[in-house]
């Protein structure tokens, strides 16, 4: 039996089935077939003429539909936006914004203060949560929290200095924001920062049971001379990227989607992997503080991308004087099977993913070709050349 799919929506819309004799065919014996249509609302089949085969036709279909069912509807490709998450429209809100507050936009921001600046970056991890709520998973959440806001500031190549958060929650239980605070802590410890100081909310109703939410803000410093701003980028520099342990902490509206349609749970083995579902999803974002800094202090680093929401196509472009871009190389590091998961079961166009998630490197450096040459000999670090910056503004695949 062959499923007929559809071919706008991707949905079942009937299936094909072998039947006896009926009115359309009268013959004594023999096989054929009969088309049964699908209410995919209702996920019923539609009553037909018993002289149409309707009957046994229908049975041998309810039979099969269960099988069919679940990947005909992986047919659809899912989408960031469709999981409710629109980057042109955060784009253009920081448009928006930078008109009235001019010199926003970078991964940091700057201030002034003597021969240094001040770097200050903020983030939260997004619903990462609604999987540590449901998981319980939540000693390593506060990690997430530290590095998306220090893996930010450190794009300049300002060293953190102290950092601080806010946890809201509607009814205040102290054991689980002590496990979120111990994150935390752990964070800035590997973040060679302090953790300073930060803000609990309790607000009774406003979040759901066992729910909270928590954000976090770090500051940095670096010398105005030793600022990376990406100016000195040109045509012919490489492209270096820095594993990351997963998704990090993007993307997951749509990761979400992605396991719904699955249909395994978080406690579910990772197919063909020896991790879950959960522990593959809930591994700590990468805090890139320390290897970044000691490679900025060897020299030739020209710009750093923090690879979070927007990927690679919409992140390393951030670094590049105007008149730039990169060529990426697809082949030239492993993808994670998790992504791989991610892509095969959401049916996820790849500019979809790669406008998403990380794939796997979760820092981008863009270093002379000197600077390449070392950082790949040296086998303490693991870096894979990536892509070339290249003239024509844009980052294209191949």
């Amino acid at each position: 039996m062959i499923p007929s799919i559809g071919t706008k929506t991707g949905l079942l819309k009937s299936l094909v089935v072998s039947t006896g004799p009926c009115g359309r065919n009268p013959h004594a014996s023999g096989s054929y077939q009969c088309k049964i249509p699908l209410d995919v609302t209702s996920g019923k089949f539609l009553l037909l003429p018993v002289n149409y085969g309707g009957t046994q036709a229908r049975a041998c279909a309810k039979k099969r539909f269960r099988k069919y069912s679940v990947s005909a509807k992986m047919a659809e490709s899912l989408t960031y936006k469709d999981a409710g998450v629109d980057i042109d429209a955060g784009s253009e809100l920081v448009r928006r914004i930078a008109k009235m507050a001019p010199g926003i936009g970078g991964f940091g921001g700057l201030f002034p203060l003597g021969d240094s600046y001040l770097v200050a970056g903020t983030d939260g991890v997004g619903t990462k949560l609604k999987l540590a709520f449901d998981s319980g998973i939540h000693e390593t959440i506060g990690i997430d929290l530290v590095a998306m806001s220090v893996n930010d500031i450190v794009t300049s190549g300002a060293k953190p200095l102290f950092f601080l958060d806010y946890f809201a929650t509607s009814h205040l239980d102290v054991d689980l924001a002590e496990k979120v605070i111990k994150g935390i802590v752990d964070g800035c410890r590997q973040a060679d920062c302090a953790l300073l100081g930060g803000e609990t909310a309790e607000m009774p109703d406003f979040y759901a049971e066992g729910e909270y939410d928590i954000s976090g803000f770090a500051v940095g410093i670096v010398k105005k001379d030793s600022v990376i701003d990406g100016k000195d980028i040109v045509a012919g520099d490489v492209l270096i990227g820095l594993p990351s342990s997963g998704v990090h902490s993007n993307g997951f509206s749509l990761v979400r989607r992605v396991l719904s349609r699955s249909g395994l749970s978080l406690t579910d083995p990772l197919p063909g992997e020896a991790v879950t579902v959960g522990e593959a999803l809930m591994a700590p974002t990468v805090i890139y503080v320390n290897q970044v800094l000691n490679l900025i202090n060897k020299g030739g680093i020209k710009g750093l991308a923090h690879i979070t929401g927007g990927g690679f196509t919409d992140n390393i472009p951030r670094v590049f004087p105007k008149g730039l871009g990169a060529t990426i190389y697809g082949n030239s590091w492993m993808v994670p099977p998790l992504f791989k998961w991610i892509q095969e079961v959401g049916n996820i166009e790849d500019s979809e993913m790669r406008r998403t998630f990380n794939m796997g490197i979760g820092m981008v450096l863009v270093v002379s070709p000197e600077a390449a040459l070392r950082i790949l000999g040296d086998n303490e670090i693991t870096a894979y050349r990536i892509g070339d910056v290249v003239n024509g503004e844009g980052v294209r695949y191949c």
